[in-house]
């Protein structure tokens, strides 16, 4: 009788924690409050939520954590369901705030897929305060985020998930 009763406790404990789990998918769209919630992947990079909250953008300064090239940035894009956003248009502005000038050489922008772009004839450690614009265009959706260097390279956050 008590070998009954221990299994019926093992068993309905094992019942309620596997009955009793949130979503086993990778990317869960939203958060405890039903906040939208994205990903940063890395920690020495820059990130933000674009300001209408259509994707997160994070930007792979060097090869530290992930290998993307000589001479190059690595920009992960993710849509509002935290999924990776391949096929997306991106356009970059890099202007000097001192003088309201672009950067004189157009970066180069090439989608290695799964949501990681890769960007060359981009001088980020340029002196002076530089905007960085980033706007992200994919089945008509088109946001943006800017960052400021050298500000944003002190402002960076830890990986993690986070809620616009």
């Amino acid at each position: 009788m008590k070998a009954f009763v221990w299994y019926s406790v093992i068993g309905a404990a094992l019942a309620f924690s596997l009955f009793n789990t949130g979503p086993t998918y990778a990317h869960e769209d939203h958060g405890a409050g039903g906040k939208k919630l994205f990903t940063k992947h890395f920690q020495e990079t820059l990130f933000d939520v674009t300001g209408h909250a259509a994707y997160s953008v994070e930007v792979l300064l060097d090869d530290k954590e992930y290998t993307i090239g000589k001479n190059v940035i690595g920009i992960v894009v993710h849509d509002a369901h935290d999924e990776d956003v391949k096929g997306a248009q991106l356009t970059i502005v890099h202007k000097n705030l001192a003088t309201n000038e672009n950067a004189p050489a157009p970066a180069s922008i090439t989608d290695k897929g799964n949501g990681l772009y890769i960007v060359s004839g981009l001088d980020l450690q340029k002196k002076g305060r530089w905007e960085l614009a980033i706007t992200v265009k994919k089945d008509g959706v088109e946001d943006g985020v800017k960052f400021v260097l050298p500000d944003a390279l002190g402002e960076r956050v830890p990986k993690g998930r986070y809620s616009p």
